[in-house]
């Protein structure tokens, strides 16, 4: 397994109306450092005002560089937040890879530390 990390900047865009619940957003990436390009996708969130517990699912489809190879690839993100604490897995998609990076398998691990995201791919390519 290799691994990639960098820094990302993220815009989402409402797409649903305001207070529908669940919320639907579109979402852009710029990704800088090990992973270098863009990425488009939609998410979806909902919740509970009363418990504060929230989720969201999320696809994107991410192109640029990895590792020093060109193509695309799709994350799919599933969180989970609570009182009790939080949940992140994203997964790259099985058979997602174009370009260099068909058959592209791994997973990504975001965080966001005082508005500031960074990223880490750990992740398998074909030889």
């Amino acid at each position: 397994m290799q691994t990639a990390s960098g820094d990302f900047e993220v815009e989402m865009k409402p797409v649903s109306g305001e207070g529908e619940d669940p919320a639907r957003m579109s979402i852009g990436k710029t990704f800088t450092g090990d992973l270098t390009g863009t990425s488009t996708g939609q998410m979806m969130m909902g919740g509970t005002e009363e418990t504060g517990a929230r989720v969201y699912v999320a696809l994107e489809t991410i192109t640029g560089s990895l590792g020093g190879k060109d193509g695309s690839f799709i994350a799919a993100h599933r969180g989970t937040m609570s009182p009790k604490g939080q949940e992140l897995s994203i997964i790259i998609v099985p058979d997602s890879g174009t370009g260099a990076l068909a058959g592209i398998t791994g997973t990504m691990e975001i965080d966001n530390v005082d508005g500031a995201h960074s990223y880490t791919v750990t992740y398998n390519l074909p030889e």
